[in-house]
């Protein structure tokens, strides 16, 4: 009888003990890399949930801090989640089924912690500050990562990253906005050779060489286009008053 009580008071706690999760602590990272395992998986949660619909897909991002300031997204995983469309602040996000994947996923890498969470987007909504703030609780400035996921509307990379500012207004008020950091796709050895089998389904073995090389700067001229257009619209925008001027924008541009 007292081996079992024994048994379950360690039971108890072993399980109080999973649910705790540990908060990283954010470190300055001028680029993210995110995976190409990380993008299949996205892909796979929006067209078993929500392909050809008006819905989104949310998930948790997983990943390490590497050298020169990167933040490696490596791995990821799924959370149910709900809102209302013409009702932006009201949406679900189970973080109960959160916590119990993570401590699932911990137990296969432990150098693996919680970096942020993805979308499938294709943009910003209203209530993704409130989605950011469930996150800070596991990490100290989440990563946010919009992947367009819808192939028609696609040109360039299908990823954008985003971390958050505190931001105090003219009556002293605090409050966070998101903030644009650049994101690119990177691969190890490992998983290099798995694309390219995977390539090889999806090439056209019948493009030669010059044909794939026009291919090429067409899509990099449509991606030229679409960032001018972006650039101009903001101008705009400041112009008419819309906006605000901001010297740093206008010295990237």
């Amino acid at each position: 009888m007292e081996i079992d009580l024994n048994y379950k008071t360690w039971l108890i706690k072993q399980k109080m003990t999973d649910t705790l999760l540990e908060t990283v602590e954010h470190q300055e990272s001028k680029m993210v890399v995110v995976h190409p395992t990380v993008l299949l998986s996205i892909v796979d949660h929006y067209n078993r949930i929500a392909s050809g619909t008006t819905k989104r897909v949310v998930g948790v991002l997983l990943g390490e801090y590497t050298d020169n300031n990167v933040l490696d997204i490596t791995n990821c995983y799924a959370v149910p989640f709900e809102e209302d469309a013409q009702e932006p602040e009201i949406w679900f996000f189970d973080h109960i089924y959160h916590e119990q994947m993570f401590n699932m996923m911990r137990r296969i890498n432990g150098k693996e912690r919680i970096m942020g969470w993805y979308s499938s987007g294709p943009q910003i909504k209203r209530n993704d500050i409130q989605l950011n703030e469930i996150l800070r609780r596991n990490n100290t400035n989440p990563v946010f990562v919009v992947c367009n996921v819808q192939e028609d509307q696609q040109i360039g990379l299908p990823t954008e990253a985003f971390f958050t500012q505190e931001e105090v207004d003219e009556d002293g008020n605090i409050s966070r906005h998101f903030t644009h950091v650049p994101s690119s796709i990177g691969a190890t050895d490992a998983e290099e050779v798995a694309v390219e089998h995977l390539l090889r389904d999806i090439k056209d073995a019948a493009q030669g060489s010059l044909s794939k090389q026009v291919s090429d700067k067409v899509m990099g001229l449509k991606v030229l286009a679409a960032k001018l257009k972006e650039m101009r619209e903001y101008l705009e925008k400041v112009a008419d008053g819309s906006w605000p001027y901001n010297q740093s924008i206008i010295n990237n541009f």
